[in-house]
């Protein structure tokens, strides 16, 4: 009944301060938003009373998105043509269903649309009119009240009915704006970056499971918020991740809206990178046992694919191009303001083709393409130096000999090779950034203390990182080295030596101890041995060895 409440919350709410207050008339394209988003919450009550199938639902949103466009079209606003018009309704029906396919964790749905239905009311008012922002307003509202109850672990659950209803709200008005005219790709930017999560959990979704050669209308724990949960985070944090990356995507909207989507455009295009890289990360997580990319294996055309992606790394160069081009435009906008930026602008556009194949070429020669994401670390990070500072060094000797360096600055070069260093090293190491977070959020392994923060203890807490079948989180090294006392291995502290073993023990609520090295033996091991059966913990001991 949680749909029924926020509906109607939001309703009433919105018409008691409409007629105690002095607003105009709201124009009938406005009024297409409630009404849409009323005839959706009855599609969404007889889905929780009768159980329609997903074509029924999918034709109903349709239907009502045809009647949208149809009614925003011939009220003032800006007539569609034949193709926009379908975009639109599949539009409609598509950010509905999105929203009805995020509603699978605690506080999860109510969350993202009480952001997103602020936001729109915020960054389209002009657009909107008064009551139509009063409206959305009192939807953020009801949706804040309802989330007390939605909250983990749930005691009120909104259902199709509310899912449907608030994908309906945002379809809606997310529409108004694109079809009252003006700049229609800013519009488009600042809308998909307000509707980002579920936008991003549904391609995300309908993407792997047509490659895993599923039903795309299939149920599963294979969202973006499960695999986060399979990673280790708890349903908390993992709606809480979500929640960051749509204010992220709000805040990325305010910007383009308020600066223009030129001066902007490169802090989107990294914004969208990021999307990618946690899309491909996540992606890894098993959820389809074992029938991940059958139908993609299967294919004609699965060699090809094979060849580019595997053999010659297509993705991480198709990457590059993009940081490359976004790097070296930064750096003009970095360097030049208002008219100057104008006036070299031109010479940006003639020579980022030469860029690009200096860049490339020298990341290339630099080994950057057969190092792997998961294990990059100190020794990667020479060779991505030497491909930015070799492909600056290209990129400016073929500037100077084909421009004669007429229209260059050399600032912008070492801007350039600045940003393009650190955008390599953010998207390299992403992977194994992610993979460390998971682990040491991972709520539901067991806690270990590991004796010995040598090369063994180390040795250890990779592997326990890298290996998630393990089940097990370092959470504190013993060392007898007093020196050693206080500092972090690996992110892991060092908390005393043997004398405070009993302490950390009770303090930390260890589940098991791991003996690192095979120094620790004789009469410690004995002692160590002791003061764990007293406690009830086991201990375990490292065995290295080559066979």
């Amino acid at each position: 009944m949680g749909g029924i409440g926020i509906a109607c919350a939001s309703i009433v709410a919105a018409l008691i301060f409409y007629l105690r207050s002095d607003f105009p008339t709201p124009q009938p394209r406005h009024l297409v938003v409630p009404i849409s988003a009323f005839v959706m919450l009855i599609i969404g009550v007889l889905d929780d009373r009768l159980q329609l199938s997903p074509l029924a639902k999918l034709v109903s949103s349709l239907i009502v998105g045809a009647f949208v466009v149809f009614a925003m079209g011939t009220d003032g606003g800006a007539a569609l043509p034949w193709p926009a018009t379908l975009v639109a309704i599949v539009w409609f029906g598509g950010v509905v269903h999105a929203l009805n396919l995020l509603d699978n964790m605690d506080g999860l749905a109510g969350g993202i649309a009480m952001c997103a239905t602020a936001l729109l009311a915020y960054l389209f008012a002009p657009m909107l009119g008064p009551a139509l922002v009063l409206f959305l307003t009192a939807v953020a509202g009801a949706l804040l009240g309802f989330l007390y109850w939605n909250r983990p672990r749930a005691r009120l659950f909104m259902g199709d009915s509310g899912s449907l209803f608030l994908g309906s709200v945002l379809a809606a008005a997310s529409l108004l704006p694109l079809t009252a005219g003006g700049a229609f790709l800013q519009t488009a930017v600042v809308i998909g970056a307000v509707l980002v999560v579920p936008l991003f959990d549904t391609a995300f979704v309908l993407v792997l499971r047509r490659l895993a050669g599923l039903k795309a209308t299939r149920g599963g724990t294979d969202h973006v918020s499960h695999r986060l949960a399979s990673l280790g985070f708890s349903e908390r944090s993992a709606v809480r991740i979500l929640y960051l990356i749509g204010l992220s995507g709000g805040l990325m909207a305010f910007l383009v809206q308020q600066q223009g989507l030129q001066p902007m455009l490169p802090l989107a295009a990294m914004f969208g990178v990021g999307l990618v890289l946690v899309g491909v990360y996540l992606a890894r997580v098993r959820a389809y046992e074992a029938e991940d990319f059958r139908a993609l294996q299967k294919s004609s055309f699965a060699p090809f694919l094979k060849d580019l992606t595997f053999r010659w790394h297509a993705g991480q160069v198709l990457l590059d191009m993009v940081l490359i081009a976004v790097c070296f435009y930064s750096a003009y906008r970095i360097r030049f303001e208002d008219e100057a930026l104008q006036n070299f602008l031109p010479f940006f556009t003639a020579s980022l083709p030469i860029v690009l194949g200096c860049k490339l070429a020298a990341l290339y020669l630099s080994g950057l393409y057969s190092r792997s994401w998961d294990t990059f670390g100190l020794i990667d990070l020479f060779a991505v130096f030497r491909g930015v500072v070799f492909g600056s060094l290209l990129s400016i000797l073929a500037v100077a000999y084909v421009y004669r360096f007429e229209g260059f600055s050399r600032a912008v070069f070492i801007i350039d090779a600045t940003l393009l260093f650190l955008a390599i090293l953010g998207t390299r190491g992403s992977f194994r950034t992610m993979g460390d977070v998971a682990s040491r959020r991972r709520k539901q392994s067991r806690r270990v203390l590991i004796y010995g923060a040598g090369s063994g203890g180390q040795l250890l807490v990779r592997e326990m990182r890298a290996n998630m079948h393990w089940n097990m989180r370092p959470v504190a090294f013993i060392d007898d080295e007093p020196v050693k006392i206080s500092r972090y291995i690996l992110g892991i502290p060092v908390r005393g030596t043997f004398d405070d073993l009993n302490t950390i023990l009770q303090r930390l609520d260890v589940d098991d101890v791991v003996l690192s090295s095979a120094a620790i033996n004789g009469e410690r091991e004995v002692a160590i041995r002791t003061i764990c059966n007293t406690l009830g913990k086991p201990v375990r001991r490292l065995h290295l060895e080559l066979r």
